[in-house]
């Protein structure tokens, strides 16, 4: 089918032909498109808007031929989350708890430390009422409950946040998770030691403690001293190491105690040189090893992963490494490997390896999925897959029969190899009565939830099959045949019809009827024609209206859009004529017509019959006629046309004035001919007009002659004013407190904003008010008394004011309205000491407001949002970067304000400024490359004796950034806005202000007194080739806390 544009362009053709009275049914049909023939399936790939009997696209593919009934719903089978037979249950990661659940299945296979949890006693568990939700309490009545469930659980996987909530762990934070191996094993020996059955009091220490000592022997006397000492895990060095007994013979490994390490011989009574080493004395039944791939990095102040290759055995001899028994066997096999994935040891996933206690199989616990290996050996696989660059820094070293290899694995699990006589109560666990009676309780539950959420996918199910036949008896109904009667149902309700996500609504058609309470022309490209018949079932099932029928085609929509098109087909006839015409030379009388008008007439003929046509509107539907011809007379109009053109409504009207009259701007208006104004008044019969012989309006001819009055006396003041003020004007031989000047012993005081508007004025006359009130009252506070001390004015406050000589007073008391006058005297008083000094203000100063102004400014300075600091970087040669030049680089507004504070005058040259190529002012720079005589401060801190006033405003230098901070905010979070900017990490960063190094990170900006405008410098550190660290970097925004706060402290 042809494109929507054309269809459209085909519906309307015949109205070239046809005028508005001779318009026949078959025209309105074809306005309609009602004979357009129908798509076919096969060869349209989309549906045709523009074709009204186009039904193919709409959504009905889903349903036509067979459906899988699964389509039905969006509900997973209840089956898949229930336990496979004869594996295990999984454990629910709760965000960032995957360290958690892999300690948990591990400890879960020590079948001895299982049995002995099922011993604790639980009198809440023993007594609990099996119609409500069984709560534990303590840490042991969680980890019982939960190993029941992970035994006999009919659920595939069960959610520990029971257990994670007691122990008060942050779900989304990762934590290190040999720190808490230890911490959970350490509560829980406590825990269990006050048992009252003696047999569960030692468990822990049982399963898991061995004992080694610390043997120092002296050098001097050969003295040896043992520290005895117990361990529930080795802790191994695998940096530099290949195998596991590399790692535990370096742990052993004799150590030499030297020069200021030395070690205290009691014998001798002195420092001695000494060797230290550890002596094995015995080992636990199940043997923790901890690979140490979680180190500190000094250079970063961080953690870092060691990715190094190690290889271990599947049975471990440990009797080689036990003192004084050298021949004693003790064989341990491999139970559990932890590993991590991930190359930062900030990120990444923990998963556990384990071997199943009776039948020998190795699973591989991942959070919910578990995963039985193929036979019965210890396969790794893809958990040695980490980031490429790692990849491809090593290759994984060949391992013997009967060993493993990995560079992930962070904790290995040995247990004492099982004698295969061991009886069956060894190697069985049951599950008491008592928590058997909980985990019935939640199976119970979960058929429950099982059984619902199978009879909710029935229904769905059922549902889709009912909707599978509706549609599929429906859509066979739906076309018009021809001759027979139909309807128009709109296209988006028959889209969520057959879109089944969406529940369907009544057949809403109001949206696509004109005016006339028929179907809008312009909308039958957004409805479909169907039988009356499949029109009927749908409204008698769903409901809706009004319905639209054969007789809703509207004849008065088609006639006046036919009569809209024709006169739109002329006009672009009559603007190439109107356009040749204006051309011509004018010969007779004319007519005045606006520019703009001129411009943009064919635009505006075009709104003008869109409004004649008002009727034709639909309320909710574009004006009827901008259809192709209408865009594209508006699309070539609007090139022709400016701003003025769009704000116009009325053809001529822009050469009309607020009187009504002709406008006084000839530039604005062209004289064309008569022909040209006959034609133009077919399309305008209510423009104004204006012949040749027209005249101005008067009234607009006596305004502009009393505004160039106006113009003339204002010049005339400004003239007048700057001769008499014209050193103030030129802030030349301007006064100053800090060096009071000779021959005068007062001085007055006027706002600076004053001075600044005064300026403008006699700079501007004709774009500028004239100043008549001088306003020293912003000066004073609500009491009448100054708001400044002569101390305050000279030590930077003197911004707000501009001081003045008695004869420039003078003038200003004569020329402008001075509400108060405000002055400071300089007088000396003699004293038998000496003569000395003072000043006053008159009027005097008025200390509770001045204290009250005091506290509020530093109260500004403590307690600032969202304010600007500068950061200077300090380049290598440890000069800092405000001996660089100035950007030179500025805005517009920057610009205009230097060429309007910084006014020349003729004849005469600034030295502080030369003029560049571009006309810009640039200040000079001395040999050092700061600016030119960077005189101290001036009292009134924007004025510079006998010089020019200098712009506030801060100007940034090379180097340097600004940044939006609060006083709140801490210097460790300021830090990382200073990474992102400079690329530079918090631990290379060296920060200081005014000389005074910010160090606590901790701290807040207020309290480091980092007020808005401060410029902090920044000395960065060479920067560590390791990107693994910089990522780290990244993603420690604050101080490591560990478990801090949790339960696992809490003992």
């Amino acid at each position: 089918m042809a494109p929507r544009v054309q269809l459209e362009k085909a519906a309307w053709r015949w109205v070239e032909t046809v005028k508005p009275e001779d318009i026949r049914q078959e025209h309105i049909e074809l306005a309609y498109r009602i004979s357009l023939p129908a798509c076919k399936r096969e060869t349209c790939r989309r549906n045709c808007k523009g074709n009204p009997n186009c039904l193919v696209g709409i959504g009905e593919q889903a349903w036509l031929g067979e459906i899988d009934e699964n389509t039905f719903h969006n509900i997973d089978d209840p089956n898949s989350e229930r336990r496979d037979k004869n594996t295990f249950v999984g454990l629910t990661n709760l965000g960032a708890t995957c360290y958690v659940n892999t300690f948990l299945q591990v400890w879960f296979h020590n079948l001895e430390l299982r049995r002995s949890l099922y011993q604790c006693h639980n009198v809440r568990a023993q007594e609990h009422n099996t119609e409500s939700d069984y709560e534990p309490q303590s840490i042991c009545e969680h980890l019982q409950y939960l190993f029941a469930l992970l035994q006999n659980s009919n659920r595939k996987y069960i959610d520990p946040s029971g257990l994670v909530k007691a122990l008060g762990l942050d779900t989304g934070q990762q934590q290190d998770a040999q720190e808490f191996s230890k911490l959970f094993l350490s509560l829980l020996e406590d825990t269990l030691s006050k048992q009252k059955n003696p047999n569960l009091q030692n468990v822990i220490q049982q399963q898991f403690c061995g004992q080694f000592s610390y043997v120092t022997v002296c050098n001097q006397c050969g003295r040896s001293s043992a520290l005895p000492s117990r361990f529930y895990e080795l802790e191994l060095n695998i940096q530099g190491h290949k195998n596991l007994t590399e790692c535990v013979t370096e742990f052993l490994k004799e150590e030499k105690l030297d020069g200021e390490n030395r070690y205290f011989c009691e014998s001798c009574q002195s420092k001695q040189n000494a060797t230290r080493r550890i002596r094995l004395h015995s080992i636990p039944p199940t043997l923790n090893l901890q690979l140490m791939r979680f180190v500190f990095d000094r250079q970063t102040g961080h953690k870092k992963k060691l990715n190094t290759f190690i290889s271990f055995p599947e049975q471990l001899d440990m009797g080689p490494f036990l003192e004084g028994k050298p021949d004693q066997k003790c064989v341990y096999e491999l139970s559990a490997v932890l590993i991590h994935r991930g190359i930062s040891a900030y990120s990444g996933h923990y998963i556990a390896h384990v071997k199943d206690s009776l039948t020998g199989d190795w699973y591989k616990f991942n959070d919910e999925e578990i995963e039985k290996m193929e036979g019965k050996k210890l396969q790794l696989g893809i958990e040695e897959d980490i980031a490429e660059a790692v990849k491809s820094q090593s290759r994984k070293p060949k391992c013997s029969k009967g060993y493993h290899c990995s560079r992930n694995a962070y904790m290995l699990v040995y247990k004492t190899q099982k004698d295969e006589s061991a009886d069956s109560f060894k190697t069985n666990v049951a599950v008491p009565a008592f928590l058997q009676r909980l985990v019935d309780q939640d199976n119970v539950k979960f058929e429950e939830w099982c059984t619902e959420m199978a009879d909710m996918r029935k229904q769905s199910v059922d549902k889709g099959k009912a909707k599978h036949e509706e549609v599929k008896e429906l859509y066979e109904l739906l076309p018009a045949r021809d001759g027979e009667k139909y309807e128009f149902i709109p296209l988006d309700w028959l889209k969520k019809w057959l879109d089944d996500s969406t529940a369907t609504k009544e057949i809403d058609s109001s949206l696509f009827l004109c005016s006339h309470g028929k179907l809008h022309p312009d909308k039958v490209g957004e409805t479909k024609r169907v039988s009356m018949q499949a029109a009927d079932v749908l409204y008698k099932r769903y409901g809706g209206g009004p319905r639209m029928d054969g007789s809703s085609l509207c004849r008065v929509c088609v006639s006046q859009r036919c009569r809209v098109l024709r006169l739109k087909n002329q006009l672009n006839e009559d603007y190439k004529e109107v356009s040749n015409l204006v051309k011509r030379s004018l010969s007779g009388e004319g007519f005045w017509v606006g520019k703009a008008s001129l411009r943009s007439w064919r635009q505006l003929a075009l709104e003008q019959l869109e409004e004649d046509e008002h009727e034709t509107k639909h309320s909710n539907s574009q004006t009827n006629g901008q259809g192709p011809h209408t865009n594209n007379s508006k699309e070539f109009s609007s090139e022709l046309s400016g701003s003025t053109e769009d704000e116009m409504k009325t053809f001529n009207e822009d050469i009309v004035c607020c009187h009504g009259g002709l406008s006084i701007l000839e530039t604005e208006r062209k004289l064309v001919s008569t022909e040209v104004w006959t034609k133009l008044r077919i399309y305008f019969p209510k423009a104004p007009e204006f012949t040749q012989n027209q005249e101005a309006c008067q009234q607009c001819l006596t305004l502009e002659q009393e505004e160039r009055d106006n113009e003339a006396v204002s010049k005339m003041m400004a003239l007048d004013q700057k001769n008499q003020l014209l050193n103030l004007f030129h802030e030349k031989n301007r006064p100053t407190l800090t060096k009071w000047p000779q021959g005068t012993d007062v001085l007055y005081v006027v706002p600076l904003y004053f001075v600044d508007e005064w300026r403008k004025f006699i700079r501007r006359p004709t774009k500028s008010s004239p100043v008549s009130n001088v306003g020293n009252a912003l000066l004073l506070c609500p009491h009448g008394g100054f708001m400044f001390t002569y101390e305050s004015l000279i030590n930077g406050e003197a911004q707000h004011i501009a001081l003045l000589w008695p004869n420039e007073w003078d003038v200003i008391s004569r020329l402008f309205i001075v509400d108060q006058v405000i002055s400071i005297h300089c007088f000396t008083q003699t004293t038998p000491e000496g003569s000395a000094t003072h000043y006053t203000t008159q009027p005097d100063l008025c200390w509770e407001c001045r204290e009250s102004f005091l506290f509020q400014q530093q109260r500004d300075l403590r307690e600032y949002t969202q304010a600007t600091i500068y950061i200077r970087k300090i380049i290598e040669d440890a000069r800092m970067m405000k001996d660089a030049a100035p950007e030179l680089t500025a805005s517009s507004s920057d610009a205009e304000e230097e060429k309007e504070e910084h006014p020349k005058v003729d004849g005469e040259k600034d030295p502080d400024f030369s003029q560049s190529q571009d006309g810009a002012k640039r200040l000079k720079l001395d040999d050092d490359g700061g600016a030119a005589s960077a005189a101290p401060p001036a009292v009134t801190n924007t004025t510079k004796l006998g010089g020019i006033r200098r712009s506030t405003r801060h100007r940034k230098l090379r180097g340097e950034k600004a940044l939006i901070v609060s006083a709140n905010q801490t210097l460790k979070e300021l830090k990382i806005q200073i990474m992102h900017a400079f690329s530079v990490a918090p631990f290379d960063q060296n920060l200081s202000l005014d000389g005074r190094s910010l160090t606590d990170d901790s701290a807040t900006l207020g309290s480091l007194g980092i007020i808005p405008e401060s410029i902090i410098c920044l000395k960065a550190d060479e920067p560590i080739a390791d990107y693994a660290a910089m990522d780290d970097a990244y993603q420690v925004r604050m101080p490591e806390e560990g478990f801090k706060g949790t339960g696992l402290l809490g003992h």
